[in-house]
């Protein structure tokens, strides 16, 4: 068994409150899984209004489809939400 994990920072910008930054972290946990069979959740920074960190996490036996599916869902994410956009990600595969 193989598990793929992404951790993305997404920077925030016009965000001035947490209930804005919950809405836009919420949307974003909700259609990620639907999207693209991960696990998701926000894990650092719950209470920074500009940045969110995010957790996706997959798991298979094929090395490749695994980095291609969470490289995919952070294509994803920057084309379809460009009120979160990502500072930063890193992808590790654990085997």
């Amino acid at each position: 068994m193989i598990i793929a994990s992404c951790l993305l920072t997404l920077e925030l910008a016009g965000v001035f409150s947490l209930k804005e930054k919950r809405s836009i972290v919420k949307s974003v946990l909700k259609r990620m899984p639907q999207k693209f069979n991960v696990a998701v959740a926000e894990v650092d920074h719950q209470d920074v209004w500009g940045t969110a960190v995010i957790a996706l996490v997959t798991v298979g036996n094929d090395t490749a489809r695994l980095h291609s599916q969470l490289q995919k869902a952070i294509s994803w994410l920057e084309h379809h939400r460009p009120d979160a956009p990502i500072a930063d990600y890193e992808i590790e595969i654990l085997t």
